[in-house]
């Protein structure tokens, strides 16, 4: 049996959440490990968030060269060179992961990396199956930081045909095949959620033939249906098949490609294609990592349950990140993941008072294009929170620089607490929303008034004005104001 080596902090996972908390055990001169069983990074910058928004924009420049706003300058139809896309796009992850995470793990006093299958195998014990042989890990504290994994709905056929996941952009670590290294001619796509849109329109403008099959009546169950409306719009305009209200009955092979078998108001469906994408979703990476022997718990969803200050049931142990799904109203998201591993890390290792999370300002973008972006509550969760509220939805075509650029395509809408004017969320479908959305972020968290969005001066012409016009438009025609008008 190897011998135990012993740190302040060992944490399950190697992605943004265990970087941010063995980064600040190391300025509390703590000493800490991680551990991985697949490269160095995690999903957002292997397989996730860094793959999809390079290839995103490739295809973006590729479909706005053949259809061009302007009048005056004519269509390029831009020849596509799959292998050498993905090349750069590997490139890319390659340089990014060496500059943002294999670099700061050149100091081995400060922070280590254990590369293997790891499971704890008491509360302060973890054990490492390294090509080595195995490592034994004790912790005066743990971190659970193992993030999630595509969720596979359980499809009548799904295990005996190829498919595809969000998985298929990684790079170095596909140990099982999964990255497409061909560009299909059809894709079918199982779900209507960001990634599924993201890559299904990113496909689609590579000039796949894309199908998008979703349980939901419609895409972006959750979101405005403003907004999800709008961007069904823009889809199909595009090509994209979208299906919604589908219940799938099964998959099959057929010929060199696959058959997916639902039903559809009242009446059976095939829909075939050379490829097919499982998108239902993600579910946090909780499986065989020994939790039970532990006292950990996880939640209904199998995500591990924490309090305020991110500890779990088990008084020295903490998790963070996607593996603790909704819990404490947190979002599956990187820059959060990030945000309390830092907090995390700081409540086991300081000594100070525990700090508490506080998941209510989290922005979020779908880079669709345009894009999708959203903070605060939405008109349903207002009222579900008995919120006595007030929304206004206004498209983006009266914001000046929309029509300045050609590009009217979206709409924006905010919701308000009604006795007190203050903006509680706004969603936003439009050029830029990404950018947009911030300045609401901002104004959120600091309880901000619809007053404060009018009364602030905006570049002109941008479309954060569009922030501006939807709070103007709930007590004037924003339709029937000058350049900059109040």
């Amino acid at each position: 049996m190897s011998t135990p080596e012993r740190y302040d902090l060992v944490i399950l996972g190697s992605g943004s959440t265990a970087f941010a908390a063995a980064l600040h055990a190391a300025e509390l001169s703590k000493s800490a490990v991680m551990t991985e069983c697949r490269t160095v990074g995690g999903t957002c910058a292997n397989r996730g968030c860094l793959p999809s928004k390079n290839l995103i924009e490739a295809a973006r420049l590729v479909y706005d060269a053949a259809h061009p706003r302007y009048p005056g300058l004519s269509p390029v139809h831009m020849p596509i060179d799959w292998a050498e896309l993905v090349a750069q796009k590997d490139e890319i992850i390659q340089e990014f992961r060496a500059h943002k995470y294999e670099s700061l793990l050149d100091q081995p006093e400060r922070i280590q990396l254990v590369s293997g299958q790891s499971a704890l195998v008491s509360d302060h014990e973890v054990e490492v199956r390294t090509p080595d042989g195995l490592r034994r890990l004790v912790g005066e504290q743990l971190l659970i930081a193992t993030g999630s994994q595509p969720a596979i709905p359980a499809v009548p056929g799904l295990s005996d045909v190829p498919y595809l996941t969000s998985d298929l952009l990684s790079s170095a670590d596909d140990p099982w095949g999964t990255e497409l290294r061909e560009q299909p001619r059809s894709l079918l796509i199982l779900g209507g959620g960001y990634i599924a849109l993201e890559l299904g329109q990113m496909f689609a403008r590579f000039g796949t033939e894309v199908t998008l099959v979703t349980h939901g009546m419609r895409i972006l169950s959750g979101y405005e249906p403003e907004i999800a409306e709008a961007l069904t719009e823009i889809l199909r305009e595009e090509g994209i098949r979208i299906v919604t209200g589908a219940q799938v009955r099964g998959v099959e092979r057929s010929g060199e490609g696959v058959a997916l078998s639902l039903q559809r108001h009242g009446s059976q469906q095939t829909l075939s294609a050379e490829q097919l994408l499982v998108s239902t979703g993600r579910r946090p990476n909780t499986q065989e990592i020994g939790l039970e022997r532990a006292g950990v718990e996880v939640d209904a969803a199998g995500a591990v349950r924490v309090d305020r200050t991110l500890r779990t049931t088990a008084s020295h142990i903490w998790a963070a990140g996607d593996v603790i799904g909704q819990e404490t109203e947190s979002q599956m998201a990187t820059p959060v993941g990030a945000h309390d591993g830092k907090i995390a890390a700081h409540n086991a290792l300081s000594g100070e008072p525990p700090r508490e999370v506080d998941h209510t300002v989290i922005p979020r973008t779908i880079f669709t294009d345009p894009q999708v972006a959203v903070v605060g509550l939405t008109d349903e969760e207002a009222v579900a929170a008995g919120i006595e509220c007030d929304c206004n939805t206004i498209p983006l075509s009266v914001v000046p620089r929309s029509g300045a650029i050609r590009d009217t395509r979206g709409v924006i809408k905010m919701v308000l607490d009604a006795p007190t004017r203050q903006v509680v969320g706004v969603s936003m479908l439009g050029v830029n929303a990404g950018e947009v959305i911030h300045e609401a972020a901002i104004a959120l968290r600091f309880g901000a008034t619809t007053d404060d969005f009018i009364d602030l001066i905006h570049v002109y012409p941008t479309m954060a004005e569009a922030l501006k016009l939807v709070a103007l438009s709930f007590t004037k025609d924003v339709n029937r104001l000058s350049c900059c008008a109040t």
